[in-house]
């Protein structure tokens, strides 16, 4: 009888210990899964590519290929780094404008289209903070120039910058890519790609306030009564055809031909070179409810809600000085660098 009462005892206390020996190890095991769930939430908000940014371009293999000196770092080379479906996404940016880039990057890479983005850095300055936060997405075309020359719209230095724009669309398309180009002062809303409609050798938009009807013709708008039209140079996507490097040549040409009249604005010399090919070259504008122009979208709240849902990259154009610029994304809900900063392959810029 005391036999059987001490196995039953000695049974019931090993079962006892067994099961507090699964729940020590239970506990353990869901304090190291809470550890690692909260490591991997801080390593988020720190911007960690290897939670954010996943792709290709952070492959040891990928970066095995980058220089040791971005100086030496070609166009031919970062472009075959970042693109995408033989795709590149073109900015041009000088020191100043950062935090306008990491705002439009930010709407990017909401779209999933981060990893194809070039910057095309116009100061060391920025070509070096880029590739450090980003490396492979920044070069340099020299000649680099003055840091703050491209601050001011309008300004001798402002139209260094923007004139050299044709250039570097037409090197790339040269190299074989589909080409779009977009001012750093414009937010994605919604995916531009799926707009691009048809097989076009250049897709531009409209700087016009005047509204369109929603089934608005897609050709090159007449010229008025001056012979000028008012397409935007912020927005464009080229296809790498005979028509696009015509009129990349042409553009260029008309800059080169009339720099006092253009001089400040690089636009005017676009729309004469649209006109001039026009004969020439497949070209396809924009729907303006989908690319509206900033003097449209931010100055006409009836429309705004008429077409609202169908805006895709929002400019703001339209308005002068940078404080201005920003203090409009701010007002409408579009400066997304204060909260929003981790969503950025930059992250947080000081």
């Amino acid at each position: 009888m005391a036999q059987r009462l001490f196995s039953s005892s000695h049974l019931s206390h090993s079962s006892a210990s067994n099961r507090r020996h699964i729940y020590l190890m239970s506990r353990s095991l869901l304090l190291l899964v809470a550890l690692l769930l909260l490591l991997g939430v801080s390593l988020r908000w720190s911007a960690s590519p290897l939670f954010i940014f996943p792709n290709k371009s952070s492959s040891s293999s990928s970066y095995s290929s980058l220089p040791s000196n971005w100086r030496d770092y070609s166009l031919a080379q970062a472009a075959k780094f970042v693109a995408k479906d033989g795709t590149v996404i073109v900015c041009t940016v000088s020191y100043p404008f950062l935090p306008f880039l990491n705002n439009w990057l930010i709407s990017v890479s909401r779209q999933k289209h981060q990893d194809k983005v070039l910057v095309i850095a116009e100061d060391y300055a920025t070509l070096y903070l880029i590739n450090e936060k980003w490396p492979g997405h920044a070069v340099l075309i020299p000649p680099a120039l003055d840091s703050q020359t491209a601050h001011k719209f309008g300004s001798k230095g402002f139209f260094k910058f923007t004139s050299r724009r044709p250039r570097h669309l037409m090197q790339l398309l040269e190299l074989g890519y589909n080409v779009m180009y977009n001012d750093v002062d414009m937010v994605w809303l919604q995916d531009p790609f799926q707009y691009l409609e048809g097989s076009h050798d250049a897709y531009f938009t409209d700087d016009m306030t005047r509204i369109k009807p929603l089934n608005q013709s897609h050709d090159l708008p007449p010229p008025d009564r001056n012979g000028v039209t008012y397409i935007c140079s912020c927005m464009i996507f080229l296809r790498p055809t005979n028509g696009a490097k015509l009129l990349m040549k042409k553009w260029i040409k008309e800059l080169q031909d009339g720099t006092k009249a253009y001089e400040g604005n690089d636009q005017p010399a676009f729309n004469w070179a649209l006109n001039k090919t026009a004969s020439q070259v497949d070209l396809y504008l924009l729907s303006q409810a989908a690319f509206p122009t900033g003097g449209l979208y931010f100055q006409n709240a009836t429309w705004v809600e008429e077409t609202k849902g169908k805006h895709v990259i929002v400019h703001n154009n339209y308005i002068m000085g940078y404080e201005n610029k920003m203090k409009r994304f701010h007002d409408f809900g579009l400066w997304l660098v204060d909260d929003h900063a981790f969503e950025s392959p930059l992250g947080k810029l000081e």
